[in-house]
């Protein structure tokens, strides 16, 4: 079970005897699917070296705020954005005071403040130590700013004392982790999306297509699976895997695409429309390969029906979000795509030249609905996704609100 294919995990390190289980830690979430960063405080490179960890997690281990080399370009403030969520584990009593306090002093604690991603804490300590009245004040104030507190777990401490304080085990913390991005804000709800290219054909080996990679529609759906819907992902040939919990049907062209989607689309309250559909098809198919006889050929192209605009038009029709995908005018043709098609939201991008978009891992998007928009800014598909799927829970239910109360 890979629940966090793609995830980008910042593990930070403290100094503290169960940093031995942060190598066991490091290599579950690497074999969960997660990109891991180990960012280690001075103390804890006196209980494991940052060698081992680097070779299980792949990247060198970061552990100096004023790295001349990485603060050439803002370094810190990178990794920050970079993570989806910071585990601190082991953290240590002396680094949850100072994350109480808001300090900035070791690279570790900048990454705190200066991401904007959930933080979770794994205490370690003697239990005296977490029996400490101010321990607990300050574990109580992170809680309040939701800070996420894992553990600790009872037990046989290293000093040979019995009791609270001690890390939890690295499944534990694996589990927990895998369950911060099961959001449940579209528990109960079905989705469907579509994802990728359509392959327009030619002739039996040629066809018509575009740069469409799937990786923004299958985060998408991987996306609203985290969120607790039951997700249903209709894709054009690509080379990705079937995100966990999602059932997946593999479409060849434009036609079939729309056949699948309204022979899937009952029941459905939520329509994603990320794939990127041939606009036009060849007028006729050659049964046999084109030779290379002629210098010029001509062919004949017909109009692809239009899957979102047929969903859109259903009574009564999901709620329908759209992309769009422009090299000009991304706003103004975006906006009029939502209104010409009865949507209720359009992910728009710029795409073309070093504008990216297509066959990337990152990407921007600006979200439009009929009363304003919102720019999510450039970040990785997976993140963007999420962040997506959070604006299409809020709006789908404040649209069945409203009706509802109407």
């Amino acid at each position: 079970m890979k629940r966090l294919t793609n995830k980008r995990v910042l593990l930070g390190i403290t100094g503290s005897i169960a940093a031995y289980k942060s190598a066991e830690l490091v290599r579950q979430l690497v074999a969960a699917g997660a990109d891991v960063q180990v960012v280690m405080t001075r103390s804890a490179q006196a209980f494991i070296t940052p060698l081992t960890l680097q070779t299980l997690s792949g990247r060198p281990v970061r552990n100096e705020l004023l790295d001349a080399e990485a603060e050439s370009t803002m370094g810190h403030i990178a990794l920050a954005r970079w993570a989806d969520v910071i585990l601190i584990a082991p953290a240590s009593a002396d680094f949850l005071a100072r994350l109480v306090q808001g300090k900035a002093d070791d690279l570790l604690a900048a990454l705190c403040l200066a991401s904007a991603a959930p933080v979770a804490v794994a205490p370690a300590m003697n239990r005296q130590m977490w029996a400490n009245a101010a321990t607990h004040d300050n574990i109580r104030v992170l809680g309040q700013r939701g800070v996420i507190i894992f553990g600790p777990g009872e037990g046989e401490q290293a000093c040979g004392e019995q009791g609270p304080g001690r890390m939890l085990e690295p499944q534990q913390l694996l589990t927990g982790i895998a369950e911060m991005f099961d959001s449940g804000e579209l528990s109960g709800l079905r989705v469907l999306v579509t994802a990728g290219p359509t392959r327009e054909a030619i002739d039996p080996v040629r066809f018509i297509s575009n740069r469409s990679s799937g990786k923004m529609g299958f985060a998408v759906a991987a996306a609203a699976a985290e969120a607790g819907a039951r997700v249903l992902l209709i894709s054009g040939p690509v080379n990705l895997p079937t995100p966990e919990r999602v059932t997946r049907i593999e479409v060849e062209n434009a036609e079939q695409m729309l056949q699948q989607v309204m022979a899937q689309l009952a029941g459905n309250d939520i329509f994603i429309a990320a794939a990127a559909v041939a606009d036009y098809c060849p007028t006729q198919v050659a049964t046999d390969k084109i030779k290379k006889h002629y210098e010029y050929l001509t062919l004949s192209l017909q109009r692809t029906p239009d899957i979102l605009a047929a969903v859109a038009g259903t009574t009564p029709p999901p709620f329908c979000v759209g992309f769009a995908a422009e090299t000009q005018d991304v706003l103004a043709n975006a906006r009029a795509k939502l209104l010409g098609k009865g949507l209720d939201m359009i992910a728009a991008n710029r795409v073309g030249g070093d504008s990216g978009g297509f066959d990337v891992d990152d990407n921007a998007l600006t979200l439009i609905w009929p009363e304003a928009m919102l720019d999510l800014p450039l970040a990785p598909k997976t993140k963007l996704a999420r962040q997506l799927i959070v604006k299409i829970a809020e709006k789908y239910y404040e649209k069945n609100t409203i009706k509802d109360s109407g």
